[in-house]
């Protein structure tokens, strides 16, 4: 793993001054209010005309927000940041804060499926979407239309953590004039910065890595201006997904160890892998480091990995994936990953073949987030895991 000293200074950098004294806060007081009083009505009305940088109602503005948006924003490299309740929020908002009726979406790898579950409710509203679930380049020219309004992927991707070439998918939208926008929580802004590939929106699910300790939910998205500031006009301020100021402050926390989780957790998915690598009841590892096809590294530069590996299950059947999953000790079944805690979890059910198959998913897939526990006491739940298959 290379992470940038710079960006180690950013997540750790000390806050702005809030007094001219000698004594200041090491860590960012949480603005615990509602609104922001003015002076004058004056002032008042001017800050009601600018929502998008002044605060006046928390549900717009709030300082201890702002702060780790000004963080993020410089983590990617981007203008600008906004965060959510949800990372979902951030999702739902970029996407329909930019799309209108009429118009078409491309999602490109696996992608989250809440999101593309968000695609299908928007088509009572009259937008279209296609889904591929590979990165092709090809089939993604194929699927443009003229009302092709934004490519929407995830690299790597959802579950089988599968690399794409970013740099085509940038260059084929801006041939066409279609913003592009990636789902950057896999990676955090530590490991891949899609805004130097020319990506358009960048989008976090805060809920894993960054805020790390499975205590908070939340999202961001990070931009252009001009970009987020449709965004939070058409959508943000309207739907109400706000984070609140003492959200915001566990997430700063979290910003501050993320460096030294990702180094701990990325050694330990490495180690495991290499245990299911050639395991009898292994079929095969989903994980960038396993990846044979995957992007060059000149032009998709990615500093090192997480804690998140998958692998195939043999045999791959429902009763099979539920005997292992049941057997784990150390690692608790559940939903979402990137905490200090490891996690099992499979996409398998007893008669979802199909839908798997149209997700490009394979059977017995199950799904490791590994934790901050030590290394050789996931591996031995593991192994005894599967003496139950």
């Amino acid at each position: 793993m290379k992470i940038s000293q710079q960006d180690i200074d950013i997540c750790c950098g000390p806050e702005p001054l809030v007094a001219h004294t000698d004594s200041q806060p090491v860590s960012q007081p949480i603005h615990q209010t509602s609104l922001f009083s003015y002076s004058s009505f004056e002032n008042l009305c001017t800050a009601l005309a600018n929502e998008y940088s002044m605060p006046v109602y928390t549900r717009g503005r709030n300082p201890s927000v702002t702060s780790v948006e000004k963080k993020l924003a410089a983590l990617e490299r981007g203008e600008a940041c906004k965060l959510f309740a949800s990372g979902m929020g951030a999702i739902s908002a970029a996407i329909t804060g930019l799309v209108n009726q009429g118009e078409h979406i491309i999602f490109i790898n696996q992608v989250y499926s809440p999101t593309i579950q968000l695609a299908e409710q928007l088509s009572r509203f009259g937008v279209t979407f296609t889904y591929l679930t590979s990165g092709d380049p090809e089939q993604l020219e194929a699927a443009i239309r003229p009302q092709t309004r934004l490519i929407w992927f995830e690299s790597p991707a959802t579950m089988t953590f599968k690399r794409i070439d970013i740099s085509k998918v940038v260059a084929i939208a801006h041939r066409h004039g279609i913003l592009t926008g990636i789902d950057n929580t896999w990676a955090t802004p530590l490991l891949q910065k899609p805004i130097t590939l020319g990506v358009d929106i960048v989008a976090h699910s805060l809920t894993k890595y960054i805020g790390g300790h499975s205590d908070v939910v939340a999202g961001a998205l990070i931009s252009r201006h001009a970009v987020l500031k449709q965004i939070f006009y058409r959508t943000f301020l309207l739907n109400g997904a706000a984070l609140g100021p003492m959200d915001a402050w566990l997430i700063e926390r979290g910003l501050r160890t993320l460096s030294v989780r990702l180094q701990q957790q990325e050694a330990s998915a490495l180690a495991i892998g290499r245990f299911l690598e050639g395991h009898p009841k292994v079929s095969r590892i989903y994980h960038p480091a396993w990846q044979e096809d995957a992007p060059p590294a000149e032009t998709n530069p990615l500093a090192g990995y997480n804690g998140l590996i998958s692998f195939s299950l043999k045999p791959a059947d429902f009763a099979s994936v539920t005997r292992f999953l049941n057997a784990l000790k150390q690692f608790r079944l559940g939903v979402s990953w990137g905490g200090f805690e490891s996690l099992a979890i499979s996409l398998q059910r007893p008669e979802n073949a199909e839908q798997l198959a149209a997700m490009n998913l394979p059977q017995g897939l199950i799904r490791l987030s590994v934790g901050l526990e030590a290394v050789q006491t996931l591996i031995n739940d593991l192994e005894q895991a599967f003496t139950h298959v």
